[in-house]
C-alpha cells in the first residue's frame, strides 16, 4: 500500500500521524484550512525530528529523507492521494464538510479514514460515495510512539478494506485492534471512568491534582489523569466525554465535567496552550 497519503489537520495529532507515515516510506500531504496551522505543524514536525536525531533513533540523512517525503498545502484541490486520514477538530458537522468536499477531489478508489476518538464512524461515512471504503483510524496522542490504533468497521466497510487498512496500521509500526461502530469505541469508553472520577473528586476540593496524579501513577498508570488531560487536551478530551455521554443516552455516571468545560471555554486547554491543570514552559 505504497500510495501518497493525505492527512487533514496540522495540529498535534494530525502532524504526528503524517510524521509517522513519512517516517515509514510514505510520500505524505498534511492539508490544513488555516495557514497559520500549517507553520505550527511544521514547527512541531521539526522539534520532534530534532529530538529524534538527539536520541540517536534517526540520523542526519534520514531526517532529510523524511522531511522530503513531506509536504503542507492549504488548498484542498491537492488532496488527492490513495489513502486520506481526517483528524480536524472533534466536530461532527466539520468533518462531515470536509469530507465532502475531499471525495468531489478524489477517485472512488481513494481510501477514507476519520480519526474521531468518538463520534459515529457510521454517519461520517455516509458523507461521501461508495461508503464501504470508508473507516475509523484512532491514533493516540502521541502518533509517533503510541502503539495502539484502532480500527473501527462501519456495517458498510467491506472487508477488503478493513484488510487494507489493517495492513497500513501494520507498515506504520502498530498494533491495530479492530473494533464496531460504538460510542467511544473501546478506549475512550473504557477511559471516561478514569478521567471523569478524577474530576468529580477534584471538584470537591479536597485533594488536589498533584496528589491525585501521584496516586495513580504510585499505582502503575504511566500517567495520572491530570498529567494524561493535559497531553491530549481538555477541548479534544471534553468534546470525547460529551459525545458518549449524549450517545449513551445522558447516563449520570457519564456526565461530562463542569470544570473541564470551564477550562476548555477558556483555552486551559494543557500542553498546546501553555496551562491546564499544570502550568508548561
Amino acid at each position: 500500500m505504497k500510495d501518497r497519503i493525505c492527512v487533514c489537520g496540522a495540529g498535534t495529532m494530525g502532524a504526528g500521524i503524517a510524521l509517522l507515515c513519512a517516517k515509514n516510506g510514505f510520500d505524505t500531504l498534511i492539508y490544513d484550512l488555516h495557514p497559520d496551522w500549517l507553520e505550527k505543524g511544521k514547527v512541531r514536525i521539526d522539534k520532534e525530528l530534532a529530538l529524534l536525531l538527539e536520541r540517536k533513533k534517526i540520523n542526519i540523512a534520514e531526517r532529510a529523507e523524511i522531511l522530503k517525503r513531506l509536504q503542507f498545502s492549504s488548498d484542498i484541490s491537492e488532496c488527492g492521494a490513495g489513502v486520506i486520514i481526517e483528524a480536524i477538530v472533534e466536530e461532527a458537522a466539520a468533518k462531515k464538510g470536509l469530507f465532502i468536499r475531499l471525495a468531489e477531489v478524489n477517485t472512488k478508489e481513494s481510501l477514507f479514514a476519520t480519526n474521531t476518538s468518538s463520534l459515529s464512524v457510521t454517519s461520517l461515512s455516509e458523507t461521501i460515495p461508495h461508503p464501504e471504503r470508508f473507516m475509523g483510524m484512532h491514533f493516540f496522542n502521541p502518533a509517533t510512539v503510541m502503539p495502539l490504533v484502532e480500527l473501527i468497521r462501519t456495517p458498510k466497510t467491506s472487508e477488503e478494506v478493513s484488510i487494507k487498512f489493517r495492513q497500513l496500521a501494520l507498515q506504520l509500526g502498530k498494533k491495530p485492534v479492530l473494533c464496531r461502530d460504538l460510542p467511544g469505541f473501546i478506549v475512550n469508553r473504557v477511559a471516561r471512568s478514569y478521567y471523569l472520577e478524577a474530576l468529580r473528586l477534584a471538584e470537591t476540593g479536597t485533594v488536589s491534582f498533584e496528589t491525585i496524579d501521584q496516586i495513580m501513577e504510585s499505582a502503575g498508570f504511566r500517567l495520572g489523569p491530570f498529567r494524561l488531560m493535559d497531553l491530549i487536551g481538555n477541548d479534544t478530551n471534553y468534546a470525547v466525554s460529551c459525545s458518549v455521554y449524549e450517545a449513551m443516552g445522558r447516563p449520570p455516571r457519564l456526565e461530562p465535567s463542569g470544570l473541564q468545560k470551564e477550562m476548555t471555554l477558556n483555552n486551559e486547554l494543557g500542553k498546546k496552550t501553555g496551562k491546564g491543570y499544570y502550568l508548561y514552559p
